[in-house]
């Protein structure tokens, strides 16, 4: 198994901020869908902008495009009533991963969530990132926002569309076995079990983008418990290996495990500008108080830190060696910590493309100047004891977790 994911030439890769970005992209290609649509997300959110993708995929279901649906158990509420009469009759296919059931995450083994936010239209075209379907303005645990969330997607075309339609279609044919054996529908299930594992012959048609050049090579990256346990921390841990000049990631929960910690304070310690755009805002307890145990580590190794303050980050990207001969960036659904790295379905595509990653830069190093605030080690040094004493409650709880998972980190 490789721990990079084979690059590949003739990519149109487009990088998208936002749903202000993002939504009106994907809108419009799935109002021209003529065969099928396959989408996956974490949140499928019914308010405000989100309901415009909503009514999309009901457009298509009624001119007779094949929808399918995923959500994930956790992220995504109860269908409404209205909506699931809605999606019915335009044969809108709504499946959700992984219902908690009556004892919910009690259950170490439903930690492992879908977390990958992935579209593919009629084999020609896929979204990667980590936007869900859910308004920029609004928050599901806070209301409304004064500012957009920061996050980024990729809209694509070339041959890692093949990998995400492989992909998301062996996770639906999973799904509909699971559904039929729970039914009882055994010969069903049998059929959905056999369908996972097909290579079906629409997966390998070849497609151009309406005559257009191709412009970067690229590639997708995945991460699951079966082939793909650590694929997208070890593409991370070579990317920054290999790094000769800067490296930024934007992470909205960053707990990196000792391999990626040491990796990067090495590069620092190269002389790589290494930077980091971490989570400002108060979110989740987990989340927020257990990345600041780390935090002493990479500012004392010359690492670079700074915490978004605008709005929620949400993204999870990173760009380097932008401006040099070997340009890397990654865009897509995992975060730097345990949940995303060793439970999580993820996401992400890797793009090698000088133009790409110059935009991503750009925007980051907006992020970074503008919207966010540096940390200096005087204050890590001078947080409150009750401060401190949650923060290692919550590093302690986090590892605690991953214990009663059998997983180290």
């Amino acid at each position: 198994m490789r721990s990079h994911p084979q690059l590949r030439d003739g990519h149109q890769i487009k990088l998208l901020e936002g749903g202000h970005e993002y939504f009106p992209v994907l809108i419009n290609a799935i109002d021209n869908a003529r065969s099928h649509i396959q989408l996956e997300t974490y949140i499928f959110d019914f308010h405000g902008a989100a309901i415009e993708v909503a009514q999309a995929l009901e457009r298509a279901g009624l001119r007779g495009v094949r929808v399918w649906v995923v959500v994930d158990g956790v992220g995504t509420k109860p269908l409404a009533a209205q909506w699931q009469t809605r999606f019915q009759n335009a044969n809108v296919a709504w499946r959700i991963y992984s219902p908690l059931g009556a004892l919910g995450l009690l259950i170490p083994s439903r930690w492992r969530r879908l977390h990958r936010k992935l579209c593919l239209i009629d084999g020609h075209l896929a979204f990667c990132g980590g936007i869900n379907i859910l308004d920029d303005w609004y928050d599901p645990q806070h209301g409304a926002l004064q500012h957009p969330r920061l996050d980024f997607a990729v809209c694509a075309t070339g041959a890692l569309v093949q990998q995400v339609q492989e992909a998301s279609t062996q996770l639906w044919w999973r799904l509909q076995a699971v559904r039929h054996v729970r039914q009882q529908n055994f010969p069903e299930a049998f059929s959905s079990f056999r369908a996972a594992g097909l290579h079906l012959p629409w997966l390998h048609e070849e497609h151009t983008a309406n005559g257009k050049p191709w412009v970067a090579r690229a590639g997708l990256l995945l991460r699951d418990n079966v082939l793909h346990r650590g694929q997208i921390e070890k593409a991370y841990l070579r990317a920054i290996g290999l790094a000769h000049h800067d490296i930024v990631i934007a992470n909205a929960y960053f707990l990196p495990g000792r391999k990626l910690r040491l990796a990067l304070v090495l590069a620092a310690k190269r002389g790589v500008r290494v930077r980091l755009l971490l989570q400002g805002r108060y979110e989740y307890f987990m989340q927020y108080h257990a990345a600041r145990p780390v935090y002493r580590q990479m500012l004392e190794a010359g690492v670079e830190i700074y915490e978004y303050a605008n709005s929620f980050l949400h993204a999870k990207v990173a760009v380097i060696d932008a401006h040099h001969g070997k340009p890397w960036a990654t865009v897509g659904s995992s975060n730097l910590d345990p949940l995303s790295l060793l439970l999580a379905r993820e996401a992400n595509v890797v793009v090698a493309d000088g133009h790409f990653a110059k935009r991503l830069h750009q925007r980051l190093e907006t992020a970074m100047l503008h919207e966010s605030r540096a940390v200096v080690a005087q204050a890590v040094t001078n947080r409150p004891r009750f401060q401190k004493a949650l923060d290692w409650v919550a590093f302690g709880l986090m590892r605690l977790a991953l214990w009663l998972t059998g997983n180290r980190y």
